[in-house]
């Protein structure tokens, strides 16, 4: 029995046990903010864990607008006290010794954080907790205010997922049922149709890697697909074909990863992506050490929306010949059309590259994949013209895929570039793909 389920199962006894004592002290309350104020105030083990559970039967039990409510709670009831932390900072400042800063610590700290920590030993607390976060996340555009609350429990869940708490696992066609099954489910990048549908992309010249916590053995969290190929990939519908024949992996000089997927809206902004892809990148060195590339083919989800708002606002880094190029995009099918897809590669390409180079925003590329590649240290390699001619791809880039490069000599090296300054390194094949930025 894998740990998560024997920790599981320890803590559904512990709290079994805690309810009986609850029931003793007379003490059960279903009312969820009563629940919690007991549970932040309970010191015993199997009476804490016992709360921690009927806070989240409790709050499973809601519906929307009553999660919204609790939610609404933790932020104005379950505060740091200001006066408080006043006081604890006058005291500080009076005596500046350890004591008075861990008391200026605990009093600074909002409540519903030791609350979090506490609703964690529920049985399938970790689990829980994630998709808490995840229904919070939906409310924070109508109510900003609840930023804070999602903040504390970003924090708390970056903690306790920290990579050295994951194990990277390899996925293969003899993989349980079950987790075949969320692998299909969770691929959001390049839908697999159904099941057997996911046997082509784990045969012997493809893998699919992924990780996973101790707490929830059982649920991949981000999982990345490569395919081992001869040289750097320029078209995805290739590597997705499930009558292509199987490639011989000791005749690929390449990874291609072409598909990366968080599983749980719950864990995002927490660093996972870029430790699984170092990872995946040693362990197919050390499976395969004739690779000579690790490269992405990868979405530019943000171009389309950008160039419809560049055309619109007249951006004058489109040129006329381009705009007019650009008016066959509203023709229907235009991708099947050669004299329209001769006219418009050299202006997309060119604004693509414009778009990843330049476009940015608070300091960073605007494009949220292009942030992520960037981040991890990978170089902006090669714009790809109609490489994926979904109706998803053509609606998101007008077709087009980006290689971002995996160097191991130079990853660090371009990621201490980007965290400092935001500089997108690119190859010179974008360089020499940039407009001239108008006067």
């Amino acid at each position: 029995m894998p740990a998560g389920s024997l920790v599981n199962q320890l803590l559904i006894s512990i709290a079994d046990a805690g309810r009986d004592l609850l029931r003793l002290r007379g003490n059960r309350r279903r009312d969820i903010v009563a629940l919690c104020r007991d549970l932040l105030s309970t010191r015993g083990e199997a009476s804490g864990t016992a709360l921690a559970r009927e806070v989240m039967e409790a709050y499973l039990a809601m519906d929307g607008e009553a999660r919204l409510r609790f939610f609404l709670t933790l932020l104005r009831e379950f505060e740091a006290d200001p006066e408080a932390i006043a006081a604890a900072i006058e005291a500080y400042l009076q005596t500046p010794d350890a004591e008075r800063r861990r008391a200026l610590h605990r009093t600074t700290e909002a409540p519903r954080q030791e609350l979090f920590r506490r609703m964690n030993m529920a049985p399938q607390g970790t689990r829980r907790l994630v998709e808490l976060r995840a229904e919070l996340m939906g409310h924070l555009r109508a109510h900003p205010e609840l930023a804070t609350v999602d903040s504390d429990l970003h924090g708390l869940l970056s903690g306790w997922f920290n990579p050295g708490f994951l194990s990277l696992t390899r996925i293969d066609w003899n993989s349980p049922a079950s987790l075949l099954e969320k692998i299909v489910r969770y691929e959001k990048v390049h839908r697999i149709p159904a099941l057997e549908a996911l046997r082509r992309r784990l045969a012997e010249d493809r893998r699919c890697f992924a990780f996973f916590h101790p707490a929830m053995p059982d649920e991949p969290l981000i999982f990345v697909e490569v395919a081992l190929v001869k040289g750097m990939a320029d078209k995805v519908q290739p590597l997705l074909d499930e009558a292509a024949p199987v490639f011989p992996p000791r005749d690929a000089d390449t990874a291609i990863f072409y598909s990366i997927n968080n599983c749980h809206e719950g864990l995002r902004g927490v660093t996972l992506g870029n430790f699984l892809i170092k990872l995946v990148v040693a362990d197919l060195q050390r499976e395969l050490p004739h690779l000579r590339q690790f490269a992405t083919l990868s979405p530019v989800p943000g171009f389309a929306a950008w160039l419809e708002e560049a055309r619109q606002r007249d951006d004058p880094v489109i040129g006329e010949k381009e705009r007019a190029a650009l008016a066959r995009l509203e023709e229907a099918d235009w991708h099947r059309d050669t004299e329209a897809t001769e006219a418009l590669e050299t202006p997309l390409k060119r604004l693509c590259a414009h778009y990843l180079v330049r476009v940015k925003e608070r300091g960073r590329p605007r494009d949220p994949v292009a942030r992520f590649h960037l981040h991890n240290g990978a170089r902006l390699e090669r714009i790809n013209w109609l490489a994926d001619v979904s109706a998803k791809g053509l609606a998101e880039s007008h077709g087009i895929l980006v290689n971002y490069l995996y160097d191991p000599a130079r990853i660090e090296r371009n990621h201490e570039a980007y965290v400092a300054s935001g500089e997108v390194i690119h190859s010179p094949s974008v360089k020499a793909l940039l407009p001239p930025l108008p006067d």
